[in-house]
């Protein structure tokens, strides 16, 4: 069976699964990132996200079900990436067909990535696509790999 997998804008609308996905309890152990109150995360993505034109952020579609997103953003003078997918879209490909979809786009080099220690399919998921460890950052008591795609 092939799954159409796209990118597409992320309108508002679009934000209410975004969140659902943020609360599922594996998606928080795996990224180690702690789910936000309703009102928190949508402010933050209509202002920081969606209210910042150098962030670059699209929403991955598969068979036209909204599936989750890829976002490219500022810190500093390094740009980063994050993706979130919804559980049922794990171990199917599609973060890597999405992911590559997002990199044709996003075309900033070089692109850094820093996902939890932990989570070793994100790891998996980024080296594939080019990205070399270069070390590893603390976030509070947690490791992260640093990434970068040069």
């Amino acid at each position: 069976m092939s799954e159409h997998v796209r990118l597409r804008d992320v309108g508002e609308a679009d934000l209410e699964v975004f969140l659902a996905q943020e609360h599922d309890p594996e998606a928080v152990r795996r990224s180690n990132f702690p789910p936000r109150e309703r009102e928190t995360f949508i402010r933050h993505w209509k202002t920081k996200v969606l209210g910042d034109p150098t962030i670059f952020v699209q929403a991955v579609t598969v068979d036209g079900e909204l599936a989750g997103n890829l976002v490219a953003w500022w810190e500093g003078d390094r740009r980063f990436i994050g993706y979130w997918l919804g559980r049922q879209y794990w171990g199917r490909g599609i973060g890597t067909q999405a992911l590559a979809l997002f990199l044709d786009r996003e075309t900033a080099r070089p692109l850094y990535a820093d996902p939890f220690a932990g989570n070793t399919g994100s790891v998996r998921l980024l080296e594939k696509h080019g990205f070399r460890r270069t070390g590893t950052v603390m976030h509070g008591e947690h490791e992260h790999i640093m990434l970068e795609l040069g």
